[in-house]
């Protein structure tokens, strides 16, 4: 469930976040869980993740996402 005070739709707010400059070129991008969790609701977030193929982990209340279909390798 999403509650969002945003003017841009659920759809808008990912699309706008996958055409990022970093998002486009397959970089990395960040984002606060709760505001994927506000804007998009977290189920929708991760079905577009899997359709698109991206990864994407969470620590303290941030969500990176790996913009491309490369492996992740945990660095300690």
């Amino acid at each position: 469930m999403r509650f969002s005070a945003s003017p841009l739709t659920a759809n808008e707010w990912v699309t706008a976040l996958f055409r990022s400059r970093a998002a486009a070129s397959g970089g990395v991008i960040r984002r606060k869980a709760k505001d994927v969790e506000r804007y998009v609701g977290r189920i929708e977030f991760e079905q577009e993740l899997k359709r698109r193929g991206f990864h994407a982990v969470e620590n303290a209340g941030q969500i990176v996402i790996f913009c491309n279909q490369e492996p992740i390798r945990i660095v300690l």
